[in-house]
């Protein structure tokens, strides 16, 4: 599904929320966390749920930028992702090649003021469609969908081959990092990264998406202490099912088993095994000896309740942790993980995704937990 914002300074920018099997490759890339430090462990391409070749382009492109913005701080391939994320979903559906280069070219529909999404003023071509192929207006373009006359103001050759283009996955990245940097922010200050992300595109509920996927990717590779006893086993049978694919209807007591693969509504008959939301819960508590129902909702039903409005911090490790559309009813709840502490949770969280860490945050329609143990 595609949604576009209106025009803000830096133009139109092309919102993807698709959903698809992830890449399976891996490549390790040095986590950092929210205030820029380096964390123990690595994580890969493929726990991210991020192409190969554009993890690639995202850590190239925030270990240059101090090169161009020599002030700038902070800057991690997870800010560059978090964004690539909403505006091409990492681009999907496109082969990137070995240097970088994307086909076909990402575009964005024609910025005629005709309201398409949204869009209702007209921005006239500024390239003669060298990028967009369009002479008469302009369109978004790349991965990170830069308008034509931005990217010229801020691109950069990522991949050092003399030129420089907006379908390259290098430049893209590195054209970005320059741009978020502005003349030297501070990025692991969290106000000042969620401004930079305000002026790529001027839509606090853009910023909010973004920082979603950005505190995703920060929580990869960090795990808190596992506690003792039954929480424990718990928890430690669930982090082992990590990098395991969503099966819609697939998972219980006895481990993963065969579901749907990517939707539960016009799915092409494809089958995977691996565990949905509540067959991943399932599993876990077995391991303390305690039988869940199947459902997210049924599990809301189980145990001693901790309702949404007391807070995350109300939470223990151990904990299920529900979301649903409507925090006081349980029959309305549609997602269930386990909370693992310092606010995160591991869960399989969505068709195209695998069993992985994810803050607790990463979900709207916190609808409060239980605890069994």
């Amino acid at each position: 599904m595609k949604r576009w914002k209106k025009l803000g300074c830096l133009g139109v920018l092309l919102l993807v929320a698709a959903v698809g099997c992830t890449a399976t490759v891996l490549m390790s890339a040095a986590a950092t966390n929210q205030t820029g430090g380096s964390i123990t462990g690595t994580v890969s391409a493929a726990e991210a749920g991020i192409p190969e070749r554009m993890m690639a382009a995202y850590l190239t492109g925030a270990a240059q930028v101090t090169a161009h913005v020599a002030g700038c701080k902070g800057m991690r391939w997870q800010i560059l992702a978090g964004i690539a994320r909403i505006e091409s979903d990492h681009a999907s559906g496109h082969a990137v090649g070995a240097s970088g280069d994307i086909t076909p070219s990402i575009v964005g529909p024609r910025l005629d003021g005709s309201g398409t999404g949204g869009n209702t003023t007209a921005i006239p071509d500024t390239d003669g469609g060298l990028w967009d192929n369009d002479s008469e207006y302009e369109r978004a373009v790349g991965p990170f969908q830069f308008l034509p006359e931005t990217f010229r103001a801020y691109g950069k050759d990522g991949n050092a081959d003399g030129t420089i283009n907006p379908h390259n996955a290098d430049d893209a990245a590195a054209s970005a990092a320059v741009y978020l940097c502005g003349k030297g922010r501070d990025l692991s200050n969290r106000d000042e990264l969620r401004a930079a992300i305000h002026t790529y595109n001027l839509s606090w509920a853009y910023v909010d998406d973004v920082m979603s996927g950005i505190d995703r990717y920060d929580a990869l590779g960090r795990v808190p202490a596992l506690p003792s006893g039954n929480v424990g086993a718990v928890i430690q049978a669930a982090l082992a099912q990590q990098g395991l694919p969503y099966s819609w209807g697939g998972g219980g007591p006895s481990g993963p088993t065969t579901g749907i693969c990517c939707s539960p509504g016009g799915q092409d008959g494809r089958t995977v095994t691996g565990f949905d939301c509540s067959g991943l819960t399932q599993y876990a508590y077995s391991k303390a000896g305690i039988s869940l129902p199947r459902t997210a909702a049924g599990q809301a039903e189980v145990g001693r309740r901790i309702p949404a409005s007391a807070g995350y911090n109300a939470l223990q490790p151990g904990d299920l942790i529900f979301f649903g559309y409507s925090p006081t009813s349980n029959s309305t709840i549609h997602h269930v993980g386990i909370y693992l502490g310092e606010g995160k949770m591991i869960n399989a969280p969505r068709p195209g995704k695998p069993v992985l860490i994810d803050p607790v945050t990463a979900m709207p329609d916190y609808a409060g937990g239980a605890r069994l143990l």
